[in-house]
């Protein structure tokens, strides 16, 4: 974990190693301006020399400005240092993150993430920031404090060191009770971020349901865990102020006590007891920095682990050592497929695909899942043994029930997941052996939830292709049967689409994906339920174009009506994660008993299918 934050301070070394020194030059200015106070007040004030109370003094004043110098130094120094630090933290997770496949998302919710990349990245800002300046300050000046105390009178030293045990005592019962109650705050921040995230993102239908007090609740929760926590912490914390002053107190008047019996006998002077009275409150305000880092750092540790855990994530699916390039043809097969999701294991979403060794090969029950709930190794079985096999150019129709392995189905292709056994080919090879960038420019894949991003509607098509013509992208979209729609907004292609394509239909949101999707002129396009929001003409349209324009490319196209796959060259029918039928509509409706009665149900509107097949989205 060290090794991982110590890299990432990168080019702001310099500034990291100026700080501690700057810092222990201002000290020494500090430390020393007592002594001279000494010497001032002894040889220059008591003894009625002002020729000495000049030097003294003047030598004070160039200290003071010379500390001063030196403060302001390291502090711009130690700011440029932090802050960079800070943003190369957050780069490198943001990075990562990008490498990651579907499975690693998994292990982090959203707002963990978000929780990870603000509030984590400021508190180990300002712990490293503290860490340049007070972790170099405080011990200095505690060790420099005690010498020249040592110097001044060693009898008295011993004053600081009964002090400095009681208060470090102190100072360690605190911080190891707070310790325990910092660890638990960032969960706590988890809690509320996810709670803002969905009220926002699902701000709609809160109003819609009229839900504004129950999510004021769930906000309200999260928010007194958050204050419970804090104010547990901050009440132990708030101990360091009344011990810290009943030491300060007792030194001052051990010190005051003993001081006038070395002064009356002629062995101290009053310009040294004034030093030592300055120098215990340096050391105690040391002592004090000392423990405020203690507790910082205790605090940041746990913000530390966060950010390295993202840091360190290796991506599960990476390229293999001599990755092929090229995508020949739109070609699919399916050797023996199993693929199992992880419930109930490290992720805060209880989701991630397996990628090793799926264990026994038993079909999996009706529930779907095997091992013991809540345990690791507890998983849901979405697919198991499935062989199929697709020619390039072929149009192949998707259905089944809710939760029947298509959408899962479609993402090993482009190797969003990767198989727990079993092989998937594309264009004759592995998708294993395949360079990522190359395979997922090959295969184009529009998602049930797409998402449009802030910007023009050029600006989203430019997606599937950074330099795109205006041509290209009105070709798609005609392909897409977006162009119509997009002709009638007030700037055409330059027309604004706000942060989630709130400002557009579900339909034309859709259609938008789609043409952006085909820019990409993939070997495969696979429409995860894409047109579900489109009417039944437009999706005809659809298909019509992909038939007519788009011949030799291999298409997929998962939906829940018969109407929009019943023209497809062939159809897959998935259940429960096994292969119940594949050939073309007239033979399913001949020979395979669950696709007749999907066909029945809508075709005769006498029910839902998925509402009579149950299952899980």
């Amino acid at each position: 974990m060290l090794k991982t934050l110590y890299r990432q301070i990168g080019q702001y070394k310099g500034a990291a190693l100026a700080t501690p020194l700057l810092t222990a030059l201002e000290v020494v200015m500090d430390v020393l301006i007592p002594y001279v106070t000494a010497s001032l007040i002894d040889l220059g004030l008591n003894a009625g020399n002002m020729q000495a109370v000049y030097k003294y003094g003047g030598l004070m004043i160039v200290m003071a400005c010379l500390s001063l110098l030196f403060g302001i130094l390291a502090g711009r120094v130690s700011a440029y240092a932090s802050t960079g630090f800070a943003s190369n933290l957050r780069r490198a997770m943001y990075r990562n993150i990008q490498t990651f496949a579907f499975q690693d998302i998994d292990k982090y919710s959203t707002s963990g993430l978000v929780t990870r990349m603000t509030t984590d990245v400021n508190s180990l800002q300002n712990a490293f920031q503290q860490i340049l300046r007070v972790t170099v300050r405080a011990p200095f000046r505690l060790v420099l404090s005690v010498a020249m105390c040592l110097v001044i009178d060693p009898r008295l030293s011993f004053i600081f060191i009964v002090a400095m045990v009681v208060l470090g005592v102190s100072l360690y019962l605190i911080i190891s009770r707070v310790s325990k109650l910092f660890q638990q705050v960032f969960v706590k921040y988890d809690e509320l971020n996810q709670s803002v995230q969905e009220n926002v993102q699902a701000i709609r239908v809160v109003k819609a349901f009229v839900r504004e007090d129950h999510e004021n609740q769930k906000f309200g929760r999260a928010a007194d865990g958050l204050y419970k926590l804090y104010t547990r912490a901050e009440s132990l914390m708030a101990l360091n102020h009344p011990v810290m002053n009943m030491v300060v107190y007792g030194c001052i008047i051990a010190l005051s006590w003993w001081g006038a019996h070395f002064i009356v006998e002629g062995t101290l002077t009053t310009g040294e007891l004034t030093s030592l009275f300055t120098y215990v409150m340096s050391i105690l305000q040391a002592l004090m920095m000392l423990s405020m880092i203690f507790v910082m750092l205790t605090q940041s540790a746990a913000s530390a682990k966060r950010v390295s855990e993202v840091i360190e994530q290796k991506a599960s699916i990476t390229n293999p050592a001599e990755p092929i390039t090229t995508v020949t043809d739109g070609s699919i097969e399916f050797r023996g497929v199993r693929f199992d999701y992880e419930a109930g294991g490290t992720g805060e979403t209880g989701m991630s695909g397996l990628s090793g060794k799926s264990g026994k090969t038993g079909k999996p029950g009706k529930s779907g899942l095997s091992g013991q709930p809540g345990q690791p190794g507890h998983r849901r079985s979405a697919l198991y043994n499935v062989s199929f096999s697709i020619s390039s150019g072929e149009t192949v129709g998707v259905i089944g029930g809710t939760g029947s392995g298509k959408s899962t189905l479609v993402n090993l292709i482009s190797r969003l997941y990767d198989t727990c056994q079993g092989e998937v080919l594309v264009g004759g090879r592995n998708v294993k052996d395949y360079d990522l960038t190359a395979l997922r420019n090959a295969v184009s894949v529009v998602l049930q939830q797409n998402t449009l991003f802030s910007g023009t509607v050029l600006d989203n098509l430019r997606w599937g292709k950074q330099d795109a013509t205006l041509e290209e992208c009105q070709r798609a979209c005609r392909q897409a049967q977006a162009e119509e729609f997009i002709s009638e907004m007030p700037d055409g292609y330059n027309t604004h689409i706000e942060q989630g394509g709130t400002n557009v239909s579900g339909g034309q949101k859709q259609r938008l994906c789609i043409a952006r999707a085909l820019l990409k002129a993939p070997r495969i396009l696979v429409l995860d339920d894409s047109t579900s929001a489109c009417d039944t003409q437009t999706d005809a349209r659809i298909q019509r174009a992909f038939r007519e324009e788009l011949p030799q490319m291999t298409k997929l196209i998962i939906a829940q009506r018969i109407s929009s796959v019943q023209a497809c060259d062939r159809i897959l029918v998935m259940d429960n994660g096994v292969v119940s039928g594949f050939g073309t509509h007239d033979e399913l409706l001949a020979s395979n008993v669950l696709y007749k009665e999907i066909y029945d149900i809508q075709t005769k509107d006498v029910g839902d299918f998925d509402a009579k097949k149950g299952g899980v989205a």
